[in-house]
């Protein structure tokens, strides 16, 4: 089935009316780049999240200098999903951002047809973990540059130059506490990964 087929199909005289394609997408990132609130934003349940507070022992590890009021952190996949139209329901699953957590991303990963990498440009080293994972494993994905207090460091140009992506990767700003902001996001994955299917 493609998102373009109709919704109501005849069996034996009746309409039956078709449920939307589900599509998984992964929201990846940085530690405190704004993954959960980007899935809070857009879900359209109450998001699941794994939200665990920070202690003093986590606060020694995971730098928290440019998210000071940040309490808590993600330590398994935040989870929601969004109808985008009739035809087609999104599955959103957000990945831990600190590296001690990355054995978990082969798990939430699996299934996915793209992903979004979610940067803060004051630390754009935080999210080579996560672009690298997509590229290693040919999962198309776009670079959403999240615009913290209405502001971006760097040019997109920069960030495409700094994070070393193709051409071919679409980079974006958007704002993860908005949910039209994220809405359009992940349309841009969608829209990436299934070119990349169509050849």
């Amino acid at each position: 089935m493609t998102p373009t087929e109709p919704l109501v199909r005849h069996t034996a005289g009746q309409a039956v009316v078709r449920p939307p394609l589900p599509v998984k997408l992964v929201i990846a990132g940085g530690f405190g780049v704004g993954k959960t609130t980007a899935v809070g934003a857009i879900s359209e349940i109450e998001p699941l999240t794994t939200e665990a507070a920070i202690t003093e022992v986590a606060a020694g590890v995971d730098d928290l200098s440019h998210t000071p009021r940040k309490t808590t952190t993600t330590v398994a996949m935040d989870f929601g999903c969004i109808t985008v139209d009739p035809t087609l329901k999104l599955y959103l699953f957000g990945t831990p951002g600190q590296e001690r957590f990355g054995f978990m991303w082969d798990d939430i990963v699996e299934g996915a047809i793209g992903g979004l990498v979610i940067v803060d440009t004051r630390r754009l080293d935080d999210c080579y973990a996560a672009v690298d994972y997509f590229e290693h494993r040919g999962i198309p994905f776009a670079v959403a540059v999240n615009a913290f207090d209405g502001q971006v460091a760097h040019t997109l140009e920069e960030v495409r130059w700094a994070l070393d992506v193709s051409e071919g990767v679409p980079v974006l700003v958007f704002d993860a506490r908005e949910r039209g902001s994220v809405r359009d996001a992940l349309l841009v994955v969608l829209e990436h990964a299934l070119a990349r299917t169509q050849g």
